[in-house]
């Protein structure tokens, strides 16, 4: 019988019940697509493959935020083992270039409490842990020598060289002679600059002695990077060794990080404290029954991060290469804070975001180099009037949002007159209009140089079905609260009289532009499913069900809603265009060109239990169909959460950031909002089968 990880975390965390999933590595290869992350609530983070290659400039094993949550820098970039002469790293040097092939030692791997690996040695394994504490810039790894059952083991004999770096996590090095990292050793400490005024690094052993080995590791390969069409070479510093010997069943902990306070702490109680603050996330979501649902709550947590400059917590759009994105973080609120049991962290956000409210518009995002926030958004304010919603209707927080409406108000009078980038109400038709050439103000937003993929300027679907609701809101809270105020009822009619002009009566379903000329773009987008899923509804009843119909039948997948339908001539199945090195330019071409979104499926589940209702058929109906997608989180790409798009075309390869904060916000939202949906994989299954 083999070696069983999960009872031996639960013996380890002294706790029987915690879950700790086996993933399946029985036919683990050299190019395996799944990775690992792990975070502090900082922006800072460890991650790569499961192989235990870095297989991206941005994975690494302390990749550390220096302006909170932004300024992100790879600092230690990996640690290689070799056990009892055996090497246990994975490193590739091109393409076809793979040594050593550490990741065939592998016989066990869980993301859950914390990752952890389980080699065989000879008659023994090795463990090897990893695993962060939130609010504490430092990555804690463990290697655990266990016997089984042999108790006349050998001792393991162990070596762990360490691989740095400092650099901006977008970018690469370049190792030269002339550049040698200052160390210096006093006691159990390391500590390591590039420069003399580099940010430190500091390592803690816990046991062994290290001994310094400077020299340069030249032409690591970065296998995700090549498929992005990127420089996919970089160099990193080898700069030492810590040699130690392991007796069966002890442990050696390594703690590395930025300015390290003096603590005694092992590996067991890094993972012991690590699987009750997972505990505790689980109670202040309700103690959600549902597998999928405790994986997407302890997923949410790593997007919720504290930003220094504003002294409040934000929401990373993405890992590992977005910052915190005003439209990301207003659509993905309700999933990760209100539908986890956090509403100060919501009300945070939202007060951080209304502080940065200019000229009726809310910022678009925070740059990765602390500079001034951009504007460049026509949907985030918009999106702000239904995130507020959902706010008041979790926490009945009526000073919060009294507090808020005479800032909501002036988004109004901004619109009414003309705001950045001529977005204004049309008072013809009450719509949103506006625009400039060259900028991308909606959610479809790629762009190739001066080249605009999806112009939409003029009055947008999506746009004008959240000004209808922005408006509609304001007056419900009004009414809901006994608030006396501008009252927004005459405005919103002539709006949803003039969204008529969307409708497409040849295809029974919405334009989604209506163009600066007058002119409309029949292209069939997942745009026009706001116009059912917001709260106030803009069609008829005949016209909704129409709609959905043509978007289930063009643009729902197993994973989400495609960003285009495919009878377009201009879609694209394969995200890069399906090459095997996608650069920016095919990248951007494709971006929103039939990409399948996992956020849209929030916005499709709404829309679909408004037309068909709660009924226990629709409810069925609606499991099977999202089935794949809460399958994808232990099985593809990012461990433990969602993948920022997939192809359009089957088999649907995840693709983009491993871990998306809207994908897994609106699965988990919509999860909590309708907990039938929770129903196990076999009867979804079922259901799908029988249509």
């Amino acid at each position: 019988m083999g070696f069983d990880l999960t009872e031996w975390l639960r013996f380890q965390a002294a706790d029987k019940h915690i879950a700790a999933p086996r993933i399946d590595i029985a036919k683990l290869s050299a190019s395996d697509n799944r990775e690992w992350l792990i975070t502090n609530g900082f922006g800072s983070y460890a991650s790569a493959a499961i192989t235990g290659a870095n297989t991206r400039k941005y994975h690494g094993l302390f990749v550390a935020a220096l302006d909170p949550p932004v300024s992100r820098a790879v600092l230690l970039s990996r640690i290689d083992e070799i056990a009892n002469g055996t090497n246990l790293s994975t490193n590739f040097w091109g393409p076809n270039n793979l040594n050593p092939r550490g990741f065939e030692s592998l016989v066990g791997f869980t993301i859950y409490p914390v990752p952890t690996w389980a080699y065989k040695v000879g008659s023994g394994y090795l463990i090897k842990q990893v695993a962060m504490q939130s609010g504490k810039q430092e990555v804690v790894i463990g290697y655990t020598y266990l016997a089984g059952k042999n108790t006349s083991l050998d001792p393991c004999e162990l070596e762990l060289h360490f691989l740095v770096n400092n650099r901006d996590f977008h970018g690469e090095t370049k190792g030269s002679p002339d550049w040698f990292f200052q160390q210096q050793m006093v006691e159990d400490t390391l500590r390591i600059r590039a420069w003399s005024d580099a940010p430190e690094l500091m390592l803690v052993f816990s046991s062994g002695a290290y001994l310094e080995d400077p020299s340069w590791y030249s032409h690591y390969f970065w296998p995700r990077e090549y498929e992005r069409g990127l420089n996919a070479y970089e160099d990193n510093f080898h700069a030492g060794v810590l040699k130690l010997t392991l007796t069966p069943n002890e442990s050696t902990t390594i703690r590395a990080g930025l300015k390290l306070e003096p603590r005694a702490i092992t590996i067991e109680d890094v993972v012991t404290q690590a699987a009750a603050q997972q505990k505790s996330l689980l109670i202040k979501a309700g103690k959600p029954k549902s597998g999928s649902v405790q994986k997407l709550v302890l997923s949410a947590d790593n997007f919720l991060v504290w930003r220094d400059s504003t002294k409040s917590n934000s929401i990373i759009a993405g890992y590992h290469w977005f910052n915190d994105w005003g439209r990301d973080s207003m659509i993905s609120l309700p999933g990760l804070a209100l539908a986890t049991g956090r509403p100060e962290i919501a009300r945070s956000i939202l007060k951080t975001f209304q502080s940065y409210l200019s000229q009726g518009m809310l910022p678009n995002n925070f740059p990765d180099r602390g500079q001034e926030p951009q504007y460049n958004t026509s949907d985030a304010t918009f999106w702000w009037a239904w995130t507020l919603l959902k706010y008041f209707e979790k926490t009945n927080d009526a000073d919060f949002v009294k507090a808020a409406l005479p800032d909501l108000d002036s988004v109004v009078d901004w619109h009414r007159k003309v705001t950045r980038y001529r977005l204004h109400v049309d008072e013809t038709d009450g719509l949103i209009s506006g625009g400039e050439p060259g900028v991308q103000l909606t959610w479809m937003d790629a762009k190739c140089g001066d080249f605009v993929v999806t112009p939409r300027a003029g009055k947008a679907v999506e746009i004008c079905a959240l000004w209808y609701n922005f408006l509609k809101i304001l007056d419900h809270l009004r009414e809901t609260l006994s608030l006396i105020g501008p009252d927004y009822s005459e405005l919103a009619a002539k709006a949803k009289q003039g969204f008529q002009e969307f409708w497409n009566a040849e295809r029974g379903c919405l334009y989604d532009v209506i163009n600066m000329d007058g002119s409309k773009d029949a292209a069939v987008r997942p745009n026009q499913i706001f116009a059912l899923s917001l709260p106030f509804e803009l069609l008829s009843p005949e016209q909704a069900r129409s709609v959905l119909a043509v978007v289930e039948l063009e643009l729902l997948t197993p994973f989400g809603l495609r960003s285009l339908s495919p009878h377009d001539t201009n879609y694209q199945g394969k995200y890069g265009q399906g090459k095997a090195q996608a650069n920016q330019y095919d990248r951007d071409m494709t971006y929103h060109q039939g990409t399948v979104w996992p956020w849209l499926i929030g916005p499709w589940v709404d829309a679909r239990i408004k037309i068909h209702g709660r009924t226990q058929d629709n409810l069925r109906y609606i499991s099977a169909k999202i089935a794949p997608l809460k399958h994808h989180i232990l099985d593809t790409a990012g461990l433990g959460s969602i993948s920022e798009i997939f192809d359009g075309d089957e088999p649907h390869e995840p693709q983009g950031c491993i871990a998306q904060a809207w994908s897994v916000a609106e699965l988990l939202r919509v999860l909590t909002e309708y907990p039938e949906l929770q129903m196990p994989a076999s009867e979804a299954a079922l259901a799908a089968r029988t249509g």
